[in-house]
């Protein structure tokens, strides 16, 4: 089975503070799985209904339902319903004092942007760093936790496509939505300056998102795996001619000063986090929903049209469009012309719209969407984060 370690976040953070004040913490262990077991999947379509997955821990079954939903949003056949996992209710997807008790899985390490929106997400639950944005949906998938908050976009430095691949890679539900703002911030060790500085850590997306204000700085750009690891790495060498982008949480954690403060491009600076869970919820319609889908089309002409017409003539409006390379089938072959065959990339579209699936008209949507796609899978449908960022 996978070496694991797990380190309880909350208790970290309170114990930094019950010592009085800030004071540096230099190591952190993350989830770090070495090895698992992997499901085969020789196709990413089962046909209508559901695949029934059997995860080892406890011998609990979970219910995995992939194409589009007929009646009622679901045709499951299992002999022993009893023994699968429920389906979540709306409330637990969403924000919710229920959430106490809960492990949630994060990437990075304490201090990243990531456990702050876990933190939002789901008030007083135990967030659980993970090394990786694959540890954390293992991790949901293998019951360590129960629940993964992970960056699918952010408002200047664009998609996580990393995330987009995992969703379909794994077998997990969307279940909410939590946007965060993004406020970075220059740390330093005590005494260093900012003629001192030569190179900056951080996080790509991070890196990204300073660009001007490094550009002016003049400094070389480092990219590690996230924003608190920068600044422990900072913290733990005892850098003199180099600084992290961070929170001011991880200044805080790590022992770190602030050299300045809001040096993102943009002040409106904005990350979109997915809620991740084994189950769906119940979808309803008492309150702005959005439904999270990825398909694949044959090649020809209009047919992506075809495909984005059906929400069109329904008045379904789209919020997001991303289309990423098949891996498993990277080219197609167009046979028909009279020379050599052309070969093309074979893409899969992943299409966010507002409407629930409890609603027929979404329902309806996909039905005609299936009609001519090659695959489809509905990757989640919850409420819509209406709240301040």
């Amino acid at each position: 089975m996978a070496a694991t370690s797990l380190t309880p976040t909350p208790s970290i953070r309170y114990r930094a503070r019950e010592e009085g004040g800030r004071k540096p913490i230099k190591e952190f262990s993350k989830i770090s799985i070495k090895w698992r077991r992997r499901i085969s999947i020789d196709s990413p379509i089962q046909g209508r209904g559901g695949d029934v997955v059997t995860v080892s821990n406890n011998n609990v079954k979970a219910l995995e339902i992939n194409g589009v939903l007929d009646d009622h949003l679901s045709e499951i056949t299992c002999k022993d319903s009893q023994a699968l996992p429920r389906p979540l209710s709306v409330s637990a997807g969403a924000n919710s004092a229920h959430a106490s008790g809960l492990r949630v899985a994060y990437q990075g390490l304490p201090g990243a942007y990531s456990e702050a929106a876990a933190a939002k997400a789901y008030p007083n639950c135990e967030a659980v760093p993970c090394e990786l944005f694959e540890t954390a949906f293992d991790a949901v998938e293998r019951w360590l936790v129960d629940r993964a908050v992970l960056p699918i976009e952010n408002s200047l430095g664009g998609s996580i496509h990393r995330n987009y691949d995992l969703l379909l890679r794994h077998k997990l539900h969307i279940v909410g939505e939590v946007k965060y703002a993004v406020r970075h911030c220059l740390l330093v060790n005590s005494g260093v300056k900012i003629e001192n500085l030569k190179r900056v850590l951080s996080h790509p997306q991070a890196l990204a998102q300073c660009e001007h204000t490094l550009n002016k700085l003049g400094v070389v750009r480092e990219a590690v795996d996230d924003t608190a690891g920068a600044a422990q790495f900072v913290a733990l060498h005892k850098l003199q001619d180099a600084g992290a982008v961070a929170s001011s949480l991880a200044s805080e954690i790590y022992g770190l000063d602030i050299l300045a403060h809001d040096i993102q491009d943009d002040p409106e600076n904005v990350t979109r986090f997915l809620m991740l869970a084994r189950e769906p919820i119940i979808p309803g319609i008492d309150k702005p929903f959005k439904t999270s889908i990825v398909f694949s089309l044959e090649e020809g002409p209009g047919v992506l049209f075809k495909a984005l017409a059906v929400f069109a003539m329904r008045d379904i409006n789209l919020t997001k469009i991303e289309s990423r390379p098949h891996c498993r089938k990277p080219l197609r072959v167009n046979d028909d012309t009279s020379s050599s065959p052309l070969k093309y990339f074979n893409y899969l579209f992943y299409v966010d719209f507002e409407a629930s699936m409890a609603d027929p008209n979404a329902q309806n949507a996909l039905r005609h969407l299936k009609e001519f796609a090659t695959f489809l899978r509905v990757l989640g449908s919850y409420p819509v984060d209406v709240g301040q960022a």
